[in-house]
């Protein structure tokens, strides 16, 4: 077998991750009813809630806000403005968990990759966590807006690459996801009903760096972007005056199950490997049908994907936090040293982004 190397012989290693969540967590039950009685006035919308909140195995979420005050959210611009002043004590949150876990520091931090699908804010979050967390004045920043769930891998990805480049600096790559506050109204679809009982809110970073600044954790041996041309409308927003408004194709699952077991095959032949050499599976859980879509074309069983699986229905989809989210609880229940991982998230455009760790002695 070919011993797989890290990328141009740079070792970048993921130091930490951690997550940061709202105080509000609610059991499904209690949302569900909650959105039933604003929908009370479409009967059959308000029948089909708890059914399809029940299909997506979701046990609980935690919100951003109070149930009773996204009443008041009325418009884009209430909602948006939720959302940056949550994103950002939720983000500093996230950043200062993780520096600690990884024995450094706010003036550590050399470069912010940062992403989000679910608000908008110019400045950006990164650019407000610089005063709020007295960072240093010449971080580099990197504010990631569209990926959707598929940013949390990418952004540690291109973390990555950065610390290939320059191997003494410390990278943060940082997630917020409030999908609480995208919640539509009017949209009586049933991608719109799922999503009210799929996503959850919630932020998560991971500090990445080189070996000359910290020593334990997976090594990023190589990463891979996949883009699936003509299909972009599988998954997104569309953007209207009301704010983001769910596109969500049922053909998710199909893509997963049709495209990432050939997918994850050639990345890992590239470095020597297979499948069976792989000791943890680190994937975005995206809903049931996609995690069992993903076990399927992985050849995998149902406690392979565990970590997925246990997030999906203690936290809902985080979006691009979800797969970080999942990092962190398997960093703190790591494999033996020298064993092989693969972190893996898909999202809008239909694209996947993958990684392939090794974890050091």
């Amino acid at each position: 077998m070919l011993v797989a190397s890290a990328i141009g012989g740079t070792v970048m290693i993921i130091a930490s991750a951690a997550r940061a969540l709202p105080p509000h967590y609610y059991p499904q039950e209690r949302i569900s009813a909650f959105l039933q009685q604003m929908w009370a006035g479409h009967p059959r919308v308000a029948a089909r809630v708890r059914a399809l909140h029940e299909s997506v195995q979701v046990v609980g979420r935690h919100l951003v806000l109070p149930l009773e005050e996204y009443a008041a959210l009325t418009t884009f611009g209430r909602c948006n403005d939720a959302w940056i002043a949550a994103a950002v004590d939720l983000g500093e949150e996230a950043i200062a968990a993780a520096l600690r876990s990884a024995g450094l520091g706010a003036r550590d931090v050399d470069a912010i990759f940062f992403s989000t699908v679910t608000g908008v804010a110019s400045p950006s979050i990164d650019a407000r966590l610089m005063n709020r967390m007295r960072l240093r004045p010449d971080v580099k920043r990197v504010p990631m807006f569209g990926l959707g769930c598929v940013a949390g891998a990418a952004a540690v990805a291109r973390a990555a690459d950065y610390i290939r480049a320059f191997p003494e600096h410390v990278a943060v790559a940082l997630t917020v996801e409030l999908c609480s506050l995208t919640l539509q109204r009017d949209d009586l679809s049933v991608a719109n009903l799922i999503s009210t009982g799929l996503f959850g809110d919630g932020a998560c970073a991971a500090v990445i760096a080189g070996a000359q600044r910290v020593t334990s954790g997976p090594e990023v041996l190589a990463t891979r972007s996949v883009f699936y041309p003509d299909t972009e409308d599988i998954m997104g927003w569309k953007v209207s005056e009301r704010g983001f408004e769910i596109v969500l194709s049922p053909a998710v699952p199909a893509i997963a199950r049709e495209r990432v077991g050939r997918d994850v095959d050639a990345f890992l032949a590239d470095h020597g490997l297979t499948r069976r050499d792989i000791a943890r599976w680190i994937c975005h859980p995206g809903g049931p049908k996609v995690l069992a879509a993903l076990q399927e074309a992985l050849g995998l069983h149902r406690e392979d994907l565990a970590v997925s699986w246990r997030n999906l229905a203690k936290h809902g989809n985080l979006s691009s936090a979800s797969v970080l989210s999942i990092l962190a609880d398997t960093l703190a229940d790591p494999p033996p040293a020298g064993a092989h991982g693969v972190m893996l998230a898909m999202g809008p455009a239909f694209c996947s982004e993958l990684l392939l760790l090794r974890w050091r002695a």
